[in-house]
């Protein structure tokens, strides 16, 4: 699917804060005409059409994907409407913890004759800024056009990446899905232990964003790895290296962060089980 191509028509269901940000996302580059399926008022431009209900979706409608980005736990009822109403259509789940064998067999719970194809995906809040990334997996006998799309659709907020087993998808959902808590707890932190110094509190605010915003799009820019960019920063024997002293002790940072994405990952299982 070329950059100049219109993204697919989609049937979103739930624009919450993650299915609003994307939204935005695919409007801005030419959404073909959709519908958005949720509870809430939501001013959408024509040609596309906001439903509250399976109902109220317009009757010659098709999408090409069926986007579900409701709660995990809130998704049975309508995942079983939309079996009945589209038997066979792409499935595109943002939904933590939902296993492709759990999606499909509810999917097809009152159509049996349902076969719904589906993509797992994990997007990140950044989206919202279209600075998201995005891991992706396919179910066996997806078409390349039907990964294509979907790609395109998640390219339009950020980035993508594909991973080959659907239990990978555990470990995007800890690394990148889960992943900005932990750099806004570092920004939490470092703001803190700022005024603790002494700064000002706005001062210190500023001070902690601006360098994790600038140290991200650096890293972002970079062709080196981060263990080179960390050297770069850290003259031996300076500030930096006292601070490193620190954090890099086998049972500081390396320990914590490994056992919090694992953490993650473990709890991302336990939901798809």
């Amino acid at each position: 699917m070329s950059s100049s191509s219109p993204l697919p028509s989609v049937l979103l269901v739930g624009c919450g804060k993650m299915g609003n940000a994307m939204l935005e996302g695919w409007l801005k580059h030419g959404l073909k005409p959709s519908v958005v399926l949720d509870r809430h008022d939501h001013a959408l431009p024509s040609p596309h059409h906001h439903a509250r209900t399976v109902a109220d979706i317009p009757a010659d409608f098709t999408p090409d994907i069926v986007i579900v980005a409701v709660k995990p736990q809130k998704a049975d009822a309508i995942l079983e409407e939309l079996g009945q109403r589209f038997p066979t259509p792409v499935l595109l789940s943002v939904m933590a913890g939902r296993s492709i064998e759990s999606l499909t067999k509810t999917y097809k719970k009152a159509n049996p004759s349902a076969n719904p194809t589906v993509v797992r995906a994990m997007p990140n809040t950044p989206c919202a800024i279209g600075a998201g990334i995005t891991g992706l997996y396919a179910e066996a006998g997806t078409t390349a056009e039907q990964k294509d799309q979907c790609d395109a659709l998640l390219r339009s907020v950020g980035e993508t990446v594909w991973v080959e087993q659907e239990n990978l998808i555990d470990a995007v959902t800890a690394v990148s899905g889960s992943g900005p808590a932990y750099i806004f707890l570092l920004a939490e932190l470092m703001e803190k232990a700022g005024i603790e110094q002494g700064l000002p509190p706005e001062t210190a605010r500023k001070l902690a964003r601006r360098t994790i915003f600038g140290a991200g799009a650096l890293l972002d820019h970079s062709a080196l790895d981060a263990s080179e960019l960390r050297i770069q920063v850290t003259s031996p024997g300076g500030t930096t290296a006292e601070a490193l002293k620190i954090l890099m002790q086998p049972d500081a940072w390396p320990k914590a962060v490994s056992q919090a994405i694992s953490a993650a990952a473990h709890r991302a299982h336990e939901l798809s089980s």
